[in-house]
C-alpha cells in the first residue's frame, strides 16, 4: 500500500522490453524518472465491536460455520488443531486482539492489490527463499518421465594415488581442450561412450594394441611416447598463478626496479591495455586510473616508493597488456620474447600484491588489481589453482562488501561504478572456473544486491550532474554489460539444469526464460550497434555466442535421453545454435577487424559445441548443414589434409576417444557407485530382453561385456545382436544413453516414438515453424 508522498508501482512492462531476468537489479522508480503519484487518500479506521466470540479460531478465520463442540465437526474432519478463546478476555487481551485483527485487515488490502498488480504484469520467475526460482506454471504431463543422461555428474572424485604433477589441464585437440569435465559436468565414462559411439561393438572399443582405453586399464606403451603424450602439456597461452604472494609476509626483498621498466615501454604497454584489454574486460574507471598512473611515475621519478596497491594495480594493467599481444608483435615492439616479459610483469604482479597484504586487504584498488590480474590467466585453460584463487577473490570481496551496491553507503558515482565493475568480472570469473574445474558456481543471485553499472561514458561520471541512469545508445559500457548481464542469465540457467533433474521446472519454461532474455538483449543493446565499427561488431558476435551457448547448455544432456527420442526439431535447435556459436567465435579469431580482441576469445566459449556436432554428423552426413559443420571441425580439430574426407569423423573421434582414456587412466578418475549400479541395471535389462515383451526400460541399449553401449553406431552390426545395422538418432559425447531405434542412416525419422515433453503452443511462439522449414537435405 503506497503512503503519501511514496512513487506508486511500475505499470506493466514499464523499465524495459520484455521480461526482464534480473528483477533485484531494478532502479528505483525515481531513477527512472517516473514522477510520484499524488498522495493517497487516508484509509478510515475501521472500528470493531468486541463481542464474545463462540466459534473457533480455524472455523472463523476460514469463514466456516462452527457446532461450538470441542473439537469442532470441521476441524475434526480435516485434522486441525480445534482451538477456542477463553470466554472472557481482560481489558488488555482484548486491545491486543483489536489490533491483531486491525493488522490482518490492513495484511489482506495489500495482498489484494498486489494480486491485482502480478495479473496485469507478463509472467517471470522469482527467487525462493532458497535461492532458485519457482516456476509457477504447471509441470506438462509428458515431461514427468524425462531423464537426463545418468553419466554426467556434477561432483569428481579421484583416488588417492593420482599424479598431482600431472596438469589438470585435460588435453589438446587442435584447437580445442577437453578434460573430465564437459559443459560443466564431470564425465568419468567418456572413453568408454565414445568407443561405442565410434564403432558400436567391443572389438573397435579396444585400442590399437588390443588393449582397452578405460580408466581401470593400464595405459598402452605406445602412447607414453614423448610425441603421444605431448597432448597432455599446456597450452602457449597457460599462465599458472604464483601462490608466492599469499603467503608472503608483505615485506618481500625484490625491489620495483627490478620489474618496472621504462617509461616509454610501460607507456606503450599501457596503450595496448586501452585498446585490447580496456574495452572487454573494462575494470578500471579510465580517468581516474590515468591520474593515478602518473602519480604512480611522479613518484618513481622523485625516488618515492609508490603505496602497495597502486603499485599493485599498474604492474596488473602492464601485465595484462602484454598478455594480449601477439609473440611477433612483442619481439618486434621491444626486441623480447613474449614469454620473459610476461614472466616479468606477473612476478611483478605478484610481488606488487604481496606488498599491498592483499589477503587482507580493506582497499578496493587491491582488490582491483588481484581481480585485474586474474583476467588474463582464467581464459581458455584453467588450472584448479586458478578456481582456488577465485574463491579467494570471492570471499576478500564479500569481507569488503562489494557484494552490497555502493549507494547503500554512500559512495559517489565513480567510486561505485569501480565496485560494480570488480564485482561482476569476479562473477563471470566464478562461472567461467566452475565450468572448467567445477563443481558449482559459489555466488548465488540471491546473496547480494550490487546493481549493473550503468551504461554510460566514464567522462559522464565526473560531470557536475552525473548521470543516474543508463543511456539508450553504444557507450564504452556498453560491451562490458552485455557481457555482464549475459553471465547472470548463465548463472540462472545453471541453477535451472539441476532444477530440471528435480522436477522443479520445465523444459519449455527454461527454453522459454532464454528466448526472452534474448529478446530483451536485442532490444536494449544489440539494435544500437553499427557493425562497421569493429568494437561494436565484436559486442554482437559476443552477444549472440554466449546467449546462442545457453540452448547447448541446457539441451545437451537430453541430446540423448535415456527413456525418450530427441525431436528433430528439437535437434535442429542444438545444430543451429551449435553451428552459429562456432561460426562467430571463428570470426573473431580468424577478422583482421577484431584482432585487438583475439586473445580473449577463449574465455568467452572453448569449442566444446564442436564434439557435439561432430557425433551428429558422424551419424548424418546427409544433414543440410554438413558443409557449414565441417568447414567449422576442420578449422577447431586442425584436422591434417592427408585424411580422406570420408574418414574425418572417424580420425576426429578415435583421437579424441584415445586421448581421453590416457588422460582419465592418469588423472586416478573414479565414477560414482550409483553411475556404476545404474549402468549395470541397465546392462542386466537389456540382456533380459526379447523380442515377446518390451524391455524394462524403454530406450535402453543392449549392450556387451563391457557394460556399456552409448552413442551411434552409424553403419555397424553389432556382432552380439544379429539383424540389420542399428543407429541410435541421439546419441552424443555430450548426453547420455541413446534410445534404441532401428532405422536407416540416411532416415533419421522419430514418427511413432515418444518425444520429449514440450508444450508445443508455447514452443511455436518461441521457436517460429517457418524458421526450421527442413531438417534433412
Amino acid at each position: 500500500m503506497n503512503t503519501a508522498g511514496q512513487p506508486p508501482p511500475l505499470p506493466a512492462g514499464a523499465g524495459g522490453h520484455g521480461i526482464n531476468p534480473f528483477p533485484e537489479k531494478h532502479a528505483s522508480n525515481g531513477a527512472l524518472g517516473i514522477s510520484p503519484a499524488p498522495p493517497a487518500p487516508a484509509v478510515p479506521r475501521v472500528r470493531r465491536r468486541n463481542r464474545m466470540i463462540t466459534s473457533c479460531l480455524e472455523c472463523r478465520r476460514r469463514k466456516l460455520k462452527c457446532d461450538k463442540s470441542h473439537p469442532c465437526a470441521n476441524c475434526t474432519k480435516n485434522t486441525r488443531d480445534c482451538v477456542f478463546l477463553a470466554p472472557a478476555l481482560d481489558s488488555a487481551s482484548q486491545m491486543r486482539l483489536t489490533e491483531i485483527k486491525e493488522k490482518m485487515g490492513s495484511l489482506e488490502r495489500v495482498l489484494e492489490q498486489d494480486v491485482a498488480r502480478s495479473s496485469t504484469r507478463p509472467q517471470s520467475w522469482k527467487a525462493d527463499p532458497e535461492g532458485e526460482q519457482v516456476d509457477f506454471a504447471p509441470e506438462p504431463e509428458d515431461e514427468k518421465n524425462l531423464e537426463p543422461t545418468p553419466l554426467a555428474t556434477v561432483d569428481a572424485v579421484y583416488d588417492d594415488d593420482a599424479d598431482d604433477d600431472l596438469a589438470d589441464l585435460g588435453f589438446a585437440m587442435g584447437r580445442m581442450r577437453l578434460s573430465d569435465r564437459i559443459g560443466g559436468f564431470f564425465r568419468p565414462k567418456m572413453a568408454e561412450e565414445m568407443s561405442v559411439s565410434l564403432n558400436g561393438d567391443v572389438a573397435d572399443s579396444q585400442s590399437q594394441n588390443g588393449k582397452s582405453l578405460t580408466p581401470e586399464a593400464p595405459i598402452p606403451h605406445y602412447v607414453t611416447s614423448p610425441q603421444y603424450n605431448k597432448f597432455l602439456a599446456p597450452g602457449p597461452t597457460y599462465i599458472a598463478p604464483s601462490s608466492s604472494f599469499f603467503f608472503s609476509s608483505g615485506q618481500s626483498s625484490a625491489s620495483l626496479i627490478d620489474y618496472l621498466p621504462s617509461k616509454i615501454i610501460a607507456n606503450r604497454l599501457l596503450d595496448q591495455y586501452w585498446l585490447a584489454v580496456h574495452p572487454i574486460c573494462r575494470i578500471v574507471h579510465r580517468p581516474s586510473f590515468r591520474r593515478r598512473y602518473d602519480a604512480f611515475w611522479a613518484d618513481v621519478e622523485m625516488g618515492v616508493e609508490p603505496t602497495g596497491s597502486l603499485q599493485a594495480v599498474v604492474f596488473a594493467a602492464l601485465f595484462s597488456g602484454v598478455v594480449s599481444m601477439s609473440d611477433d608483435a612483442v619481439l618486434m615492439a621491444f626486441g623480447t620474447s613474449k614469454k620473459d616479459l610476461v614472466d616479468n610483469f606477473q612476478m611483478g604482479t605478484e610481488t606488487a600484491l604481496g606488498r599491498a597484504n592483499v589477503i587482507r586487504t580493506t582497499k578496493v584498488e587491491t582488490l582491483q588489481a588481484l581481480v585485474m590480474y586474474m583476467i588474463p590467466l582464467c581464459r581458455g585453460e584453467i588450472s584448479r589453482s586458478h578456481s582456488a584463487l577465485v574463491g579467494t577473490a570471492l570471499r576478500i570481496a564479500e569481507c569488503m562488501g562489494l557484494h552490497r551496491d555502493g549507494t547503500e553507503y554512500g559512495f559517489g558515482p565513480v567510486e561505485t561504478h569501480v565496485r560494480r565493475l570488480i564485482w561482476y568480472h569476479i562473477c563471470f570469473l566464478d562461472i567461467r572456473t566452475c565450468e572448467a574445474q567445477g563443481p558449482r558456481p559459489h555466488i548465488r543471485s540471491d546473496e547480494f544486491d550490487t546493481q549493473f553499472p550503468l551504461n554510460v561514458d566514464d567522462e559522464e561520471l565526473e560531470a557536475l550532474d552525473p548521470p543516474t541512469t543508463s543511456a539508450s545508445r553504444w557507450t564504452d559500457m556498453t560491451l562490458t554489460l552485455i557481457r555482464m548481464e549475459a553471465n547472470e542469465m548463465c548463472r540462472v540457467v545453471w541453477v535451472d539444469r539441476l532444477r530440471l533433474e528435480k522436477k522443479k521446472i520445465s523444459l519449455t519454461a527454461v527454453l522459454g526464460k532464454i528466448e526472452n532474455f534474448r529478446k530483451t538483449m536485442k532490444d536494449k543493446y544489440l539494435r544500437f550497434i553499427n557493425d562497421n565499427i569493429p568494437v561494436q561488431h565484436l559486442g554482437r558476435q559476443i552477444c549472440e555466442i554466449v546467449t546462442l551457448r545457453m540452448h547447448i547448455m541446457v539441451l545437451h544432456r537430453y541430446h540423448n535421453s535415456v527413456a525418450y527420442q530427441i525431436p528433430d526439431r528439437l535437434r535442429q535447435i542444438i545444430i543451429n545454435s551449435g553451428t552459429e556459436i562456432m561460426e562467430r567465435a571463428i570470426s573473431i579469431e580468424t577478422s583482421p577487424a577484431l584482432s585487438p580482441w583475439a586473445w580473449y576469445s577463449s574465455a568467452i566459449q572453448q569449442y566444446h559445441t564442436a564434439l557435439l556436432l561432430m557425433m551428429e554428423i558422424y551419424a548424418f552426413p546427409n544433414r543440410k548443414e554438413v558443409d557449414r559443420i565441417w568447414r567449422c571441425l576442420e578449422y577447431v580439430f586442425e584436422i591434417p589434409a592427408n585424411i580422406p574426407k570420408d574418414q574425418r569423423g572417424r580420425w576426429v573421434m578415435t583421437e579424441v576417444r584415445d586421448k581421453m582414456g590416457i588422460y582419465i587412466a592418469s588423472r586416478k578418475v573414479l565414477a560414482p557407485s550409483r553411475m556404476l549400479e545404474r549402468i549395470g541395471n541397465q546392462s542386466t535389462r537389456s540382456g533380459n530382453t526379447s523380442s515377446a515383451s518390451p524391455p524394462a526400460a524403454v530406450g535402453k541399449v543392449q549392450q556387451g561385456n563391457e557394460g556399456i553401449a552409448y552413442g551411434y553406431a552409424p553403419g555397424a552390426t553389432s556382432q552380439h545382436t544379429p539383424g540389420p545395422a542399428t543407429l541410435r538418432s541421439d546419441a552424443s559425447p555430450l548426453s547420455g544413453p541413446a534410445p534404441q531405434a532401428t532405422m536407416p542412416v540416411s532416415a533419421p525419422s522419430i514418427q511413432g516414438d515418444k518425444t520429449i515433453d514440450i508444450d508445443w503452443h508455447e514452443w511455436d511462439k518461441l521457436f517460429p515453424p517457418d524458421s526450421n522449414p527442413n531438417y534433412m537435405s
